[in-house]
């Protein structure tokens, strides 16, 4: 129930933040095409890819959310993880699209536009994805989402390439419309670093990486009675669905059942001394 109280909460999240993303899309696309303004529309691009970014995020939780069955008998969390993947992929493909535009635009300059209004937009635009970003890092640190995670990255790199054009419509003002383009350029540089920096953090998931120190753990189990050491200890998994598996050496003449109930303590006090631990496998060595 309490996983499903999270889920719940993590889309929740998402079509709030999703709302807010298109809203903000619309305005700088719509406005960057009537003013020929290269970086706006790239920007409003970027902002609509936060869009897509959230239905991929809400796909994604659906599928996590799913109940642990004879296939998946460690349950389907990664795919949260997985989806991030895909907003890094959509990222990749934006990066491409902007790279495209900015080159056409070297060759074929066009003079944009730049009012009042210009300003105005980015300015109100921006505003509304510090607000974003600010409440999906918080809500992914206490809901320990990767997905949100994922997209505050996403949102996080839209509001730089905000100020960068903010930027160039001052430079535009100043008679220097080239900056237009060359400041599609270092969007599309920043959308695909925040590409490769969700896709590090995620591979990292998928191919088991430990999310603990062996040290941690070792500290924990040393501290209980009965226990002589503790060695060939892994961990694998998510932030919150963390699995781990270690030995133990006890006395050769410990009864089966007291050695049974010792692993049970283990794990009680792993799961109650290091957050997001959900399975603890522990293989008893006499010694």
């Amino acid at each position: 129930m309490k996983e499903f109280n999270r889920f719940k909460e993590v889309n929740k999240v998402l079509i709030y933040v999703l709302i807010l993303n298109w809203a903000v899309s619309a305005a700088k696309i719509i406005y960057g095409l009537i003013t020929r303004c290269a970086s706006m529309s790239a920007d409003g691009m970027h902002s609509f890819s936060d869009g897509a970014s959230n239905i991929i995020g809400l796909i994604g939780i659906w599928a996590a959310s799913q109940p642990v069955d004879k296939g998946h008998p460690y349950g389907h969390k990664k795919y949260e993880t997985f989806s991030a993947i895909g907003i890094a992929i959509l990222l990749i493909l934006l990066c491409a699209q902007i790279l495209h535009q900015a080159f056409t635009r070297f060759l074929h300059p066009v003079v944009p536009e730049v009012t009042g209004i210009s300003f105005i937009i980015m300015i109100l635009t921006m505003t509304i994805n510090l607000i974003v970003m600010w409440y999906e890092f918080k809500r992914s640190d206490q809901l320990k989402s990767d997905i949100l995670h994922s997209d505050a990255m996403h949102t996080r790199s839209d509001i730089l390439v905000s100020i960068s054009v903010i930027a160039t419509l001052v430079s535009i003002k100043m008679g220097l419309p080239i900056v237009d383009t060359i400041v599609s350029l270092v969007i599309a540089l920043l959308i695909g670093y925040t590409a490769f920096e969700i896709l590090k953090e995620s591979s990292n998931v998928l191919c088991d990486k430990a999310p603990i120190v062996s040290d941690k753990i070792k500290d924990v189990c040393m501290t209980i009675d009965g226990i002589n050491e503790c060695h060939m200890i892994r961990t694998r998994g998510r932030e919150d669905d963390i699995h781990v598996d270690l030995h133990i050496v006890v006395n050769p003449n410990m009864h089966v059942g007291t050695a049974h109930g010792l692993t049970e303590i283990i794990e009680k006090a792993i799961k109650e001394q290091i957050p997001g631990v959900t399975d603890v496998v522990v293989h008893i060595e006499p010694k």
